[in-house]
């Protein structure tokens, strides 16, 4: 029998509520999901956490999840699923505006790769309009972001923008 993978990949610069929600979700459906923590950003991005950090957080709010997995990755995305032996990509979609830009992603992947499908997820309600940039921009201004991050992020944030 074959397990079927799912790679929810991202920066995860730090993993929000929103996150931990679609992989979750994810894992009710596949047999594996890999939380793949992006080492390789954009330019536009400067990651506040390192790679070990984030890969740390996430693994930490895991490790209770038996099918999820964390892992750190460097290449493109078509290239890590063949490492991994993954045929989903995972993706969350919060509002329309992502959705022109997810789009473009996964037609690029499944002419990449065209075994590789993608899935697009939407998180709880709750979530919908939080993001990492609004929640480290938020916690810089001393808001209340505790609803929307775990508390081992919260402890990050602190170290990195208070401590």
């Amino acid at each position: 029998m074959t397990q079927t993978i799912a790679v929810y990949p991202g920066t995860f610069d730090p993993i929000t509520n929103g996150h931990i929600d679609i992989a979750r979700r994810a894992a009710r459906i596949f047999d594996k999901v890999i939380v793949a923590v992006a080492s390789e950003t954009s330019p536009s991005k400067r990651p506040l956490f390192t790679v070990e950090e984030r890969i740390a957080m996430a693994q930490e709010i895991f490790q209770n999840d038996a099918n999820i997995e964390v892992q750190g990755f460097r290449t493109l995305l078509v290239h890590y699923m063949k490492e991994t032996n993954a045929n989903v990509i995972i993706r969350g979609l919060r509002a329309v505006s992502d959705f022109e830009y997810e789009f473009q992603m996964a037609s690029l992947n499944r002419n990449l790769r065209p075994e590789v499908e993608t899935l697009f997820l939407t998180p709880s309600e709750k979530y919908s309009f939080i993001s990492s940039s609004m929640i480290k921009e938020a916690f810089r201004l001393h808001g209340d972001v505790s609803n929307f991050i775990h508390p081992i992020v919260e402890v990050g944030l602190h170290s990195k923008l208070r401590g």
